[in-house]
């Protein structure tokens, strides 16, 4: 460990020495080559990151295609978004750990080179079966990527340049999951899907050649215990079990399936396990004692509404756009690109901002400005148009960086330095779960107020009652008046009535789903008062 602190010392300003003049000496060359290199290091973890993050979403728009290619039906499909989210979930935790025990560098350029052959695997894939196994790898290396960059990216810039870096990298993690739908939409309408996984070639090669070349060596590791295995298979089995339970709930109809009140059994008596033999061990692979610190608890329950807030949105237009709008995937990632451009710009402003301000009280803002916005989401029509969306993503996006910069700052900036690394990949976790959760609780209520909106709906609209009889007979007129028989013209009356009633259920429940959203982040946030303050200069890790 000795040898790494010559070299991070002029970066961020260590502590001066009672003789100044021997230190001057490697302190001159060092400063350059570290001025030279932290944008090339900003940039290969970055780009290593954000193939992670579309890749975590690009995959959406090619289920259909992929489905007609490989011989599956769509719900069998749903194992290759699945398989991805469980093996990543597992990874997030162990990742301080493993970037501990084999090196910072050596761990990053592994999870690289692993997630781009896992791509090339995915790409080549000819049944469902390989491409699930690919994803799985995929999911395991890109889970080291996120996890990991930032730790390198904050240790590479001084402290007075920490927000810029912090707002450069977070910029990313917001706008990576809206530019995947884009980008995926245009490859699978022009290209292919297999190119979907191909485009990381390339990039992954480069990442590669930028992470061996900027970053410095990993220092020499101290003596290495052994690896609880015990505790990592209860992990990967607890977690793996919660992942499942929550992307497949919907669909098997939650606890009244047999499956789904196993996979919550055996999610409960792993993760119950796990901490309590790691709370046991003197050598944790997942330190759970940084739970001690309030801001850390307090802030990944934040966390966790911001992931439901960011993907649940993020899952619930598309779905919108397609079903009600009958967009295509390229014309729904075209209306999410606003969005993310509003994300990227608006992450170095509140960089700066950060730095004049409370965390907490932007934390604040933040959530008001989101609330609006998703309110402003809820009074959705069948005549809502793109340009009715537009404006709302963009204020939502906005009010999305003022949660999670500052948020991050706030969580992590009081912990101590010697649990920094533990307490990021908690606080990564948490936000990965409240995504899945976020969809999970999404998609079940869209099924139940659809359900429930088309009841009360159909109530209202007897056969019997003068003005639906007035409706039904016009209709069929015209339908008449077309050419179209008699009878036919009242069966077909009669459809387009029931078209109309789905329609407008499926639009009601829509807007239920953001009124959800929104009363859930104000709900939240009286957490706020538990945070704590970052100390002046800290150099926080943001998480996924």
């Amino acid at each position: 460990m000795s040898t790494a602190a010559p070299a991070l010392s002029p970066s961020f300003g260590a502590a001066p020495s009672a003789d100044p003049a021997p230190p001057a000496r490697p302190a001159a060359p060092a400063a350059p080559a570290q001025a030279v290199n932290k944008w090339a290091v900003a940039i290969a973890v970055a780009l290593g990151a954000i193939l992670e993050l579309i890749d975590s979403s690009i995959v959406n728009v090619a289920l259909t295609d992929m489905a007609a290619s490989l011989g599956a039906t769509i719900e069998q499909m749903s194992w290759v978004v699945t398989s991805y989210g469980i093996a990543n979930v597992i990874i997030l935790p162990l990742a301080a750990w493993l970037g501990h025990r084999f090196g910072k560098k050596r761990y990053f350029l592994f999870s690289l080179v692993g997630f781009t052959v896992a791509s090339v695997m995915c790409g080549m894939s000819t049944s469902l079966p390989t491409l699930i196994v690919a994803r799985v790898l995929q999911g395991l290396t890109g889970g080291g990527l996120m996890a990991k960059a930032q730790a390198i990216l904050f240790e590479t810039f001084p402290k007075e340049e920490q927000a810029t870096a912090q707002g450069f990298f977070s910029a990313i993690v917001i706008a990576g999951p809206t530019i995947g739908p884009t980008l995926g939409g245009y490859i699978v309408t022009n290209i292919g899907w297999r190119w979907i996984f191909f485009v990381n070639l390339p990039l992954g090669v480069l990442a590669v050649m930028m992470v061996s070349m900027a970053l410095p060596r990993d220092p020499p590791r101290e003596a290495r215990g052994s690896i609880d295995w015990t505790a990592i298979a209860l992990l990967a089995l607890g977690l793996g079990c919660l992942q499942t339970l929550l992307e497949e709930g919907n669909s098997e109809d939650w606890f009244d399936s047999r499956f789904i009140v196993a996979m919550t059994v055996v999610a409960a008596a792993g993760l119950t396990l796990f901490v309590a033999r790691e709370l046991r061990s003197k050598s944790p692979v997942v330190d759970l004692r940084v739970l001690r610190h309030r801001s850390l608890w307090a802030g990944s329950i934040l966390s966790v509404v911001v992931g439901m807030a960011l993907y649940g949105a993020l899952f619930s237009v598309p779905l919108f756009a397609a079903q009600v709008m009958r967009f295509t995937s390229q014309q729904t990632g075209l209306l999410l690109l606003p969005g993310a451009l509003v994300s990227a710009l608006a992450m170095p402003f509140v960089a700066r901002v950060v730095r004049r301000y409370p965390p907490r009280a932007l934390i604040v803002v933040g959530a008001l400005v989101l609330s609006v916005a998703v309110l402003w989401l809820s009074r959705l029509s069948p005549q809502t148009s793109q340009e009715d969306l537009t404006m709302p993503l963009m204020v939502r996006a906005f009010g999305q960086v003022l949660m999670f910069l500052p948020l991050s700052m706030a969580t992590l900036g009081p912990i101590p330095r010697a649990d920094i690394a533990a307490a990021t990949g908690f606080y990564s976790l948490t936000r990965q779960l409240g995504g899945s959760i976020g969809i999970a609780l999404l998609n079940t209520l869209l099924s139940h107020r659809e359900a429930f909106h088309r009841s009360v709906l159909v109530e209202h609209l007897s056969a019997t009652a003068p003005q639906v009889q007035a409706q039904l007979a016009a209709t069929a007129a015209g339908l008449a008046a077309k050419g179209v028989a008699p009878l036919d013209a009242q069966q077909q009356a009669l459809s387009l009535l029931d078209r109309s009633v789905n329609l407008q259920s499926a639009v009601m429940s829509f807007g239920d789903t953001f009124v959800m959203t929104a009363v859930l982040v104000l709900c939240t946030l009286p957490l706020v008062l538990l945070l704590g303050r970052p100390p002046q200069g800290a150099k926080v890790e943001v998480g996924h």
